[in-house]
């Protein structure tokens, strides 16, 4: 088994000012744990790294082909997008086919995730709005599993409402955890959130990396939405999207909060998962592609932008250079 160092510290001249414990694992195609860093067996929130499977009910239900959506409305359950009109406009029609609006949606508003939502935004003058939750996709997703079961549209984000019930078995079966032992609380979107060790958040990864290569039809259909739609997946130069473009669609990355990633490289069959101590998420940018990069998964050079991503400089007030952000093994 690999032993990994995934620490990520922060310069200030020639000296390291802070340092961010990473924990993760990695599970290979044969449900093996391959690879840890610190301690793979931590437990933590899986957060917006669920969303590939918590659509998965919903196209086996068939609802998803019935009301005739296709791979942007696929792409846009699966992400935490920025916000941008392109994205807000799918989240807006997706609404529209269910005969449904804004209001319905459960999660709050908060301001686009990318630079260029927000920008977009404060320039006419105008408040962000639900749809551009970088979750509204999912939302608008939960709320057709509801509409097209029969089930109350009302409290769909609730605990007991069989929308979660449904994507908590889904966890389940694709992470190998009982349900019982699932802890379940509120995400910052407001639906349900699933607490698990980092090595079932990779084992799921990887499961979803072979069950694609093998064909299986939601696992592709998934992978195939994510990586001809990279833009709808996360937005304008975002984390997720750059590493599915630069990777020619061999990995899926996506991004939790408070420091959680998950990762599945598909034509390797490997998954991983990626849980920063302290929550931050400037190091668990560096740590994912560290990784990527000690598992042989992207290319030689990176491109300017992502490079920022994985070396990123520190500045102060003046636009100066006075340290750095990087992988402490690097």
């Amino acid at each position: 088994m690999r032993s990994f160092d995934l620490d990520v510290v922060v310069t200030r001249g020639a000296g390291i000012e802070s340092r961010h414990r990473v924990h993760a694992a990695v599970v290979d195609g044969n449900d093996q744990l391959v690879g840890t860093a610190r301690e793979p067996e931590t437990v933590t929130m899986w957060r917006s790294c669920a969303k590939p499977f918590q659509v998965m009910p919903l196209i086996a239900s068939g609802g998803f082909d019935e009301v005739g959506w296709g791979d942007d409305e696929l792409a846009l359950a699966s992400a935490s997008h920025g916000g941008e009109p392109e994205h807000v406009a799918i989240a807006e029609s997706m609404l529209r086919d269910l005969g449904l609006e804004e209001g319905d949606l459960a999660c709050g508003p908060h301001e686009p995730l990318s630079p260029r939502g927000a920008r977009i935004i404060r320039d006419a003058g105008t408040r962000p709005t639900r749809l551009h939750n970088n979750c509204s996709g999912k939302h608008a997703a939960m709320l057709a599993r509801a509409h097209f079961s029969g089930w109350t549209l009302a409290g769909y984000e609730g605990e007991e409402h069989p929308v979660q019930l449904a994507a908590l078995e889904e966890v389940s079966r694709w992470t190998n955890v009982p349900s019982a032992k699932i802890i379940r609380a509120i995400d910052g979107c407001g639906v349900v959130v699933f607490g698990l060790p980092l090595d079932a958040m990779a084992r799921a990864y990887a499961r979803f990396a072979v069950a694609a290569a093998r064909g299986e039809e939601i696992p592709s259909r998934i992978v195939r939405a994510i990586t001809t739609r990279p833009f709808v997946f996360g937005g304008s130069d975002r984390f997720d999207s750059l590493v599915v473009e630069e990777s020619n669609g061999r990995v899926i990355s996506k991004v939790g909060a408070e420091g959680v990633h998950s990762v599945a490289v598909l034509d390797l069959g490997l998954g991983f998962a990626i849980k920063v101590e302290d929550g931050a998420t400037r190091a668990q940018y560096p740590a994912v592609l560290h990784m990527l990069e000690l598992l042989g998964a992207l290319p030689e050079g990176l491109s300017p932008k992502l490079a920022e991503y994985a070396r990123a400089r520190i500045r102060n007030t003046r636009g100066e250079v006075v340290g750095e952000l990087l992988p402490a093994g690097a």
